[in-house]
């Protein structure tokens, strides 16, 4: 099977072709491993070439490498040289957080904006940030970083809650010294504490919970076989993980069963791969101090690489099985992610109810669902990356945010800016996601259509004025499958292959629900709009080339809108009945509140694909009823799942 897990032990073997190759010294930092998709569709009986995409950086001459290694042949098959000052910069590394405060600490124009505030070098922490593309001059081709400051007086007290507004620090990673420290003005840091999980903000904690205990006393049931291969009623799909993408999931399939032979289920195949393939948090405050604040987590910080281990009954709850993949440090040496990836059944309310008059029929079906997520700390934020499949079919994705607000002192202009506490400000911002579905229906070609809902005027067809119906328009060409939602006309998008259909004739499809969210908001010639440019828009379909994985170009980090979706669909391939990828963007638009401090509940946003059909019939009718084992449903039908 190709889609298995990266091994410690491949990781290892990379690193030392590389060092064979003279690839890798003393000197060389590793930024990116991850390993190559095999071609779509996949041959199972061919031999497996386990290739690896490596992206270092030699310090002693700051040369940035993208280099394709071989494990099964033990070979470096390609390497190149990157101009960064017109592709972009490699992704920032772990190492690099450090160096910044290590770098400021010794400069005197910092110590003197600290010293004309009063504070102590030694209890100001400063956030290590990317740096975008600006108007800063000698940036180009050199690997840059922001500083905000923060003030953490002691050990226990979150940083965030005091933050040294009016003051920028810019940091060349190249050359290994502070380019500038911009003093834009001085204001009161605000003194209130954050820390969370002290009594002074928490008060006596409740004792009103009882417990909620979730048992399968047989265990669940799914089964994972060959380190990563899942089988779950009826679906089966392998799991995959990657420094940069995060979790992905691979050959996506589902038994449909026909109830005229039910023992030879038909393996229907639905996704070859779907991932969160970008992640932007764009900010709004224009002022000189943080009108730059814009973080690509997936391209410029691999939310992968950031992922937590995973603690039961805190996380996840249940009966729980963990993978714990594998990624590589700055020094390519293996690193593995204890139970970085959790999977659990959870029930999920009713599947389908009907108490009938006629036949005195009673028919109730519980729903549930296999949950595959993890969670990545990037800076201030945690995000939790959340798949779900479901007994009739559906998949859906969602994206939690929590964390702590990126914090700034508030100037009594709320504008732009909320205030969250006394003198704390959080500027408003988005957290926009784009996700790529390579669809794959009955192993098939795609056709991908846009679903409108129409009012039908009063006329001799609609006497009464009753009527409405629905438009459906095929997206042809990949400048014209640019797309937005529009939640007033129910704006949905159907995915079908043209070439195989059910028993009614119709073309089997997946139909894409849109949140329905604002895009990206920045202005379309700002500078993270060119970047970001797959954001600005809820859809965009492009023609399947394996070249083409990331829609903010494969370097993300500095880089100035070039390479990535804008210039795929220069060409204008052709996408009905084609090997399409679907790219959808969602997000939320985050206006701080009170309730968001000193840490932040859940907010979620995601995307639902529901057969549209691709069955013949409900493929959940199967379902047996509910295990009536509680004593409220003796004698009757039982809705709780007891």
């Amino acid at each position: 099977m190709a889609h298995t897990l990266v091994t410690p032990e491949e990781v290892t073997r990379v690193r030392e072709i590389l060092v064979s190759s003279g690839l890798f010294t003393g000197t060389t930092r590793l930024a990116y491993l991850g390993l190559i998709d095999p071609p779509f569709p996949e041959v199972e009986e061919a031999p497996v070439n386990r290739r690896f995409r490596v992206q270092t950086v030699e310090t002693s001459d700051d040369t940035s490498r993208d280099t394709v290694v071989s494990v099964s042949e033990g070979s470096i098959e390609s390497t190149t040289v990157l101009d960064t000052s017109l592709a972009g910069e490699l992704p920032v590394k772990d190492e690099d957080f450090g160096v910044v405060e290590e770098l400021l600490a010794a400069d005197d124009r910092w110590l003197a904006a600290l010293d004309k505030r009063g504070l102590d070098v030694a209890t100001v922490r400063v956030a290590p940030l990317s740096a975008g593309v600006f108007d800063y001059p000698g940036e180009a081709g050199h690997r840059m970083l922001r500083g905000l400051a923060f003030v953490q007086p002691t050990p226990e007290e979150p940083a965030w809650a005091h933050p040294i507004e009016g003051l920028l620090a810019h940091i060349d990673l190249t050359i290994g010294a502070v380019t500038d420290v911009e003093d834009f003005f001085v204001v009161d840091i605000p003194e209130e504490s954050g820390d969370y999980t002290s009594e002074e903000l928490t008060g006596p904690l409740r004792e009103t919970q009882k417990p909620i205990v979730i048992t399968q006393p047989d265990g669940p049931s799914f089964t994972v076989s060959d380190g990563n291969h899942v089988e779950w009623e009826r679906w089966s799909l392998d799991i995959g993980f990657d420094m940069r993408d995060g979790l992905v999931l691979y050959n996506v399939c589902f038994d449909d069963v026909n109830p005229a032979d039910p023992a030879n289920p038909r393996r229907r195949r639905i996704l070859n791969r779907a991932s969160i393939a970008e992640m932007v948090v764009p900010y709004g405050d224009p002022s000189p101090v943080r009108s730059w604040q814009n973080y690509f987590d997936t391209g410029e910080y691999l939310i992968g690489q950031c992922a937590n281990s995973l603690e039961l009954g805190c996380d996840c709850l249940g009966e729980i099985t963990y993978l714990s993949p594998t990624i590589a440090d700055n020094d390519a040496n293996p690193r593995t992610i204890s139970n970085g990836i959790c999977m659990h059944e959870e029930d999920w309310s009713i599947l389908a109810k009907h108490s009938d008059l006629w036949t005195e029929t009673s028919y109730t079906r519980r729903n549930r669902r296999l949950v595959i997520s993890f969670f990545t700390t990037v800076g201030n934020y945690d995000y939790g990356f959340y798949w779900y499949l479901y007994l009739d079919g559906t998949i859906e994705f969602d994206a939690k945010a929590t964390g702590i607000l990126f914090s700034s002192g508030y100037l009594d202009d709320p504008s732009h800016t909320s205030e969250v506490a006394p003198g704390l400000g959080a500027p408003f911002h988005q957290h926009l996601f784009a996700a790529r579905l390579d669809f794959a229906l009955d192993g098939g070609p795609s056709r991908v259509e846009e679903e409108d809902v129409v009012r039908v005027p009063l006329g001799p067809d609609n006497p009464r004025g009753n009527a409405f119906t629905r438009q459906r328009t095929v997206l042809p060409t990949e400048r014209q499958a640019i797309r937005d939602s529009d939640g007033t006309k129910g704006r949905a998008w159907v995915i079908s292959n043209p070439e195989s259909v059910n028993r009614l004739g119709q073309p089997v499809g997946y139909k894409l629900h849109p949140n329905g969210g604002p895009p990206l908001l920045a202005d379309p010639e700002s500078s993270i709009a060119r970047r970001a440019a797959v954001m600005r828009h809820a859809l965009w379909v492009t023609r399947y080339d394996e070249s083409q994985k990331y829609p903010t170009s494969d370097f993300a980090n500095q880089n100035p809108g070039i390479d990535g979706i804008t210039d795929w669909i220069e060409a204008d391939r052709d996408l009905d009945g084609q090997q399409d990828v679907v790219w959808h963007t969602f997000g939320l638009t985050h206006f701080p509140r009170t309730e968001d401090w000193p840490i932040m509940p859940v907010d979620s946003v995601g995307f639902t694909l529901r057969a549209e059909g691709f069955f013949d019939r409900n493929p959940a009718l199967d379902v047996p009823e509910p295990t009536k084992a509680h004593g409220c449903c003796e004698g009757r039908d039982c809705d709780c799942g007891h």
